[in-house]
């Protein structure tokens, strides 16, 4: 384990020394709360264009894999593990590369960052069967988590086990979506399952 840690620390270091000033700029933008809501409202333009009807309880299903993917990575993770961010922790002081001083909470195992992404990532991708479409979300997530190491808040791992739980919380709402639609009259399960096989 102490290997692994130390991996993870140079890996960081690494990461977070490739600065300049406008990288900073371009990555404090993508790490950015509000930044992405123009792509947001591109992909839910997109898919009310593609699922119709649908679109209304993936809306819901989409909620649930945020609130799933935020609350466990909370839970389940910081609070148990309080593994301190890179930006706190006293081993690193002096060598980490902080973006306009913002560091954010004591913790940072697992990225909340990296789940929520990598959660919406997989599920839309796998409601949206398009070659282009899963490429663009699959870049869209890792700008991100690559941003959080960047500005040094997390740790090369935090974003690696955010992203594959988050992924997880994705494949697991999928299959409730599903699993709900089978629960409909039986003519609208067909309906519902053609278009999910199509696209």
């Amino acid at each position: 384990m102490d290997w692994l840690l130390q991996l993870d620390s140079q890996l960081f270091l690494a990461i977070n020394g490739w600065h300049n000033e406008t990288w900073d700029g371009i990555m404090w933008w993508i790490s950015g709360k509000t930044t992405w809501w123009p792509f947001y409202l591109f992909l839910l333009s997109f898919m009310a264009w593609k699922k119709k009807w649908q679109l209304l309880p993936m809306l819901l299903f989409i909620i649930l894999v945020i609130t799933l993917a935020d609350q466990t990575s909370v839970h389940f993770f910081k609070n148990v593990f309080q593994r301190l961010r890179p930006c706190h922790d006293p081993a690193l002081e002096g060598l980490v590369h902080l973006v306009n001083n913002k560091c954010g909470g004591k913790f940072g195992f697992i990225s909340s960052h990296a789940a929520n992404t990598f959660g919406l990532a997989l599920l839309t991708l796998l409601w949206i069967k398009e070659r282009w479409f899963t490429t663009l979300m699959i870049i869209w997530a890792l700008l991100v988590v690559y941003s959080r190491v960047y500005l040094g808040v997390h740790y090369p791992a935090d974003v690696l086990v955010g992203g594959i739980w988050g992924a997880g919380c994705g494949w697991l709402v999928f299959f409730l979506f599903r699993w709900s639609l089978s629960k409909l009259p039986l003519g609208w399960w067909i309906v519902s399952m053609n278009r999910i096989t199509e696209s």
